[in-house]
């Protein structure tokens, strides 16, 4: 267990649950998983995987694949590394790659919540409804159901984590979650908006979507004086759909009207990494990414933003 306990720190990249633990302890188990690691694996495993990671550090997603891939080679049921090229593809968004990744290795390790919460973000940024993977994986697992089912609860998709939790043989262990997202049902189920000037009844689920979350920060955008909504609220959509630039932007945003400049710095360049042939959002990251160096006494990176713009690259 401390050798998945090791990969899956390296392999999350420092998760909500990870970060609970006090700094000395983690350097400590990280370092004891690590020799337990090394002594389990070749030493071209081992050059392979640290180099895929290190690919990934630096987000240079088609070499690190390459290193994975090489691995898998050697390592075919190794489900960390099939749990890695899930993420990679869905990087690069190959969704069909990224999805028959993300089965392996919940196949291999049905109760790891990771592994189930790559495969919904595959197949919900791929636009792909969970029926389509039920036979594919092990779908009578309770733990794997109970995962799924959280995950989306999270993402504020309460009826699809209800019907997730139907007809389970032991209702009574998830008998918590259950009440929690009957709650959340019942306190949503009549929000309402008000869409220029006509009032429409809309779903908590569609707020949720892309175009919902998308709409919502396009406003608060426009509002200076709404920037706490808008780091919580981009913060939320960016959970929900890893593979947004327009989140990763507004995210951004909202830490420069902060003045954590060095904080934007983060998710304005992931946002260029996942933007595909949008000029008015590049331009718009550009803006906030000169906006930070030049608050950071960076000008040569500020005035390389802001030639950018006016070229138009």
């Amino acid at each position: 267990m401390k050798i998945w306990f090791f990969l899956i720190i390296v392999a999350t990249g420092g998760c909500t649950t990870i970060q609970a633990y006090a700094q000395e302890e983690q350097q400590i188990m990280v370092e004891e998983s690590a020799e337990v690691f090394l002594e389990e694996y070749s030493d071209t495993f081992q050059e392979n995987f640290f180099e895929g990671l290190k690919q990934k550090g630096i987000r240079n997603y088609d070499r690190a694949i390459a290193y994975f891939l090489e691995c898998k080679r050697m390592q075919p049921n190794n489900t960390v590394v099939s749990f890695e090229l899930a993420k990679f593809h869905l990087y690069e968004s190959q969704y069909m790659l990224a999805q028959e990744y993300a089965i392996e290795a919940i196949y291999g390790e049905p109760e790891n919540y990771w592994y189930a919460k790559t495969l919904i973000d595959v197949l919900e940024t791929g636009k792909s409804p969970l029926d389509n993977v039920k036979q594919d994986i092990p779908w009578n697992d309770l733990l794997l159901r109970k995962n799924i089912a959280e995950i989306y609860f999270k993402k504020a998709r309460y009826k699809t984590a209800m019907e997730v939790l139907h007809k389970l043989r032991e209702p009574s262990q998830y008998a918590y979650l259950q009440s929690r997202i009957l709650d959340s049902i019942a306190k949503y189920e009549n929000t309402s908006t008000v869409v220029k000037g006509t009032e429409t009844i809309t779903s908590n689920e569609e707020l949720r979507s892309v175009e919902g979350y998308r709409e919502n920060l396009k406003k608060l955008l426009n509002v200076e004086s709404s920037t706490v909504d808008l780091l919580r609220i981009s913060k939320e959509a960016m959970d929900s759909y890893p593979t947004q630039p327009y989140f990763y932007y507004a995210n951004g945003t909202a830490l420069n009207r902060m003045q954590k400049f060095e904080e934007a710095l983060e998710p304005l360049e992931t946002a260029l990494d996942y933007i595909i042939e949008d000029v008015s959002l590049q331009r718009l990251i550009y803006t906030e990414l000169a906006v930070a160096y030049k608050a950071l006494d960076n000008m040569t990176k500020a005035n390389m933003y802001l030639s950018k713009i006016k070229s138009g690259s």
